[in-house]
């Protein structure tokens, strides 16, 4: 499969170049392009096993050792973009699961998918720097799996994301309030959505419950079709957005079968057409798609194929102004 060119920026500025009659819309009701595992495109392979694997694995790794970690690593990686080509590139929304270190005494925490990441401080810092570029753009920060960390290293994270983003932190409010002419209003960039109680009484962390993900876990093509088509249909209808999850999920034996092919080469690449030919029949609405999520963003034209999603949504409106 033809990989997309990785500094491609044509993307970059896709929220402030959308017509004015959808950037009064709530959000939940535009199709936004994320990534699953967003942080995923950097692992350590000389850093320990992750708190997030089981038992087994972590005894793998410490019997066969870098020659585990190496296939740990191709079964790990769902990203080849680093944050920054994902923002060029249109991507919104991040999905992102964090830890301490094992053997650290200070408060560090770091992506992990199996193997750790990057500092996420690193990585909030690139987003960071994106958002200060790009003015009108908006993110989906979703800190899902919390690995490993006590009240301290929560309360640290926490303070992180008040530091690096400050004053474009968007306060938790009506879901259906949330439209890209009230953001732009009052200069919020970032939604960070904290699937942790550390965060209740922040004002400025959404809950998880703002966010669902439902989850097909299949490696069957079919099943997650009629799985995002189920819950498409049981999506809520008010005070949430809605990640239709466009991946498949490997199983052990899918591991064992492709060892040394990896997740990319043996399950995604000749998956994912099919996968985005699910996108293309979508509209996003009332009753439709809102933050689709993919592996490997790159590989197909996903992000364009997402966000031209949203000239679906001015048909209607061009009928009743004619």
């Amino acid at each position: 499969m033809k990989t997309r060119p990785t500094g491609d920026a044509g993307n970059a500025d896709w929220m402030g170049s959308l017509s004015p009659s959808l950037t009064g819309l709530p959000l939940k009701h535009l199709a936004v392009p994320g990534s699953h595992d967003s942080f995923s495109f950097w692992l350590d392979e000389r850093a320990p096993v992750g708190p997030d694997q089981k038992a087994f694995v972590k005894h793998l790794t410490y019997v066969f050792r870098l020659l585990a970690k190496k296939v740990m690593k191709k079964w790990s990686m769902t990203q080849n973009l680093t944050f920054r080509e994902q923002l060029d590139g249109g991507i919104r929304y991040f999905d992102l699961r964090v830890s301490s270190k094992p053997g650290e005494t200070d408060h560090e925490v770091y992506f992990i998918h199996g193997l750790f990441g990057l500092r996420v401080r690193d990585g909030l810092n690139d987003i960071n720097v994106f958002l200060n570029a790009h003015r009108k753009e908006v993110v989906f920060l979703d800190f899902n799996h919390h690995y490993a960390m006590d009240a301290e290293h929560h309360r640290y994270l926490i303070n992180m994301l008040k530091e690096v983003f400050g004053s474009k932190l968007c306060r938790i409010n009506a879901v259906e309030d949330i439209t890209l002419d009230f953001l732009w209003e009052k200069k919020y960039q970032v939604l960070v959505f904290y699937h942790h109680p550390s965060a209740e009484g922040c004002p400025l962390l959404w809950p998880g419950s703002k966010i669902p993900a439902p989850w097909a876990n299949t490696t069957d093509t079919t099943k997650l079709i009629q799985f995002l088509e189920t819950t498409l249909s049981e999506r809520a209808k008010n005070g949430s957005f809605h990640v239709s999850q466009a991946i498949l999920t490997p199983r052990i034996k899918t591991i064992i079968r492709g060892l040394v092919h990896g997740l990319r080469n043996y399950l995604v690449e000749k998956n994912l057409p099919l996968i985005l030919e699910w996108v293309e029949t979508q509209k996003p609405g009332v009753n439709g798609v809102n933050i689709i999520t993919s592996d490997f963003v790159e590989l197909v034209d996903f992000a364009n194929t997402v966000i031209r999603l949203n000239d679906l949504l001015l048909q209607p409106l061009d009928r009743a102004v004619r």
